[in-house]
């Protein structure tokens, strides 16, 4: 996400607030943002840095507000945008903490899939089955979706989720290689939360957006086989792009959904 440099003015209403050794040390520009997009982009720096881990409080708003000289209603504001896109959570009469992955409201952010009587939360985790976890390296077109070089190294992932032991998403994962060394087909097996909750926590790489395209297919072979349909069966097909801080892509999902028994269900605002 871009970040902007301070405005070399004051007002009344924006006190004047350490010009180089707040906003200006990091090097930001231009000067025409708003203050709170400056003070928001700040506290987006120090959540890359790992200042303030997932999960942990970050300073309260007036700690905030002395730290980059501003008033506390400039810090409120940029954290009311930093909440509604989920990077950090408010909680009445304790503060404002990382938001992450390993909570339950946030698991579900990133999964559509809805089963057709209950909802994700009733139904329970998917049993999870890991087929395979290998370095290759990058083709031309895992490179784009991740901003890497052709031949670069990334670490492919397959999975079978299956609800009520019905095999119901066949999933394809492409991860830089760089971020993700040590991971592993045992430790995925082996971890029972959140898959972007073993990123969060033992990658220090947090999920925090994402772009994801559909369609309908019909499935080859191997891939009716391990979601034992018929390769006649259509099925759900959504590749999507997981971006950490600054949009940097980090994750390329490509899911096969059985649509029998759920459905995809995505809340507008």
């Amino acid at each position: 996400m871009a970040t902007h440099s301070a405005p070399t003015f004051a007002t009344i209403a924006n006190p004047p607030y350490a010009g180089s050794d707040a906003l200006g040390a990091s090097g930001l520009t231009p000067a025409f943002s708003p203050l709170y997009q400056q003070i928001k982009g700040l506290i987006l720096q120090s959540l890359q840095s790992g200042e303030w881990k997932p999960g942990e409080a970050i300073p309260s708003e007036m700690d905030l507000a002395g730290r980059f000289r501003v008033s506390q209603g400039t810090v409120r504001k940029a954290i009311d945008e930093l909440a509604a896109e989920n990077l950090v959570v408010r909680r009445q009469g304790k503060g404002t903490f990382v938001a992450t992955h390993a909570e339950q409201h946030v698991q579900y952010r990133f999964l559509k899939l809805q089963p057709d009587n209950g909802d994700a939360q009733s139904e329970g985790p998917a049993e999870r089955t890991i087929i395979d976890c290998k370095r290759l390296r990058a083709s031309a077109d895992i490179a784009r979706a991740l901003s890497l070089r052709s031949g670069d190294p990334v670490l492919q992932v397959r999975r079978v989720l299956a609800y009520a032991g019905v095999p119901t998403i066949l999933e394809e994962l492409w991860l830089p290689g760089a971020p993700f060394k040590g991971l592993t087909a045992e430790r995925l097996s082996n971890y029972n939360g959140p898959m972007y909750a073993l990123f969060e926590t033992e990658f220090g790489v947090r999920m925090v957006r994402a772009e994801e395209s559909i369609r309908a297919i019909n499935p080859d072979a191997e891939q009716a086989s391990l979601l034992k349909v018929q390769a006649t069966t259509p099925l759900l097909s959504v590749e999507r792009v997981a971006y950490t801080y600054n949009d940097t892509p980090m994750e390329l999902r490509r899911g096969l959904y059985r649509t029998d028994t759920h459905h995809y269900r995505n809340a507008l605002s």
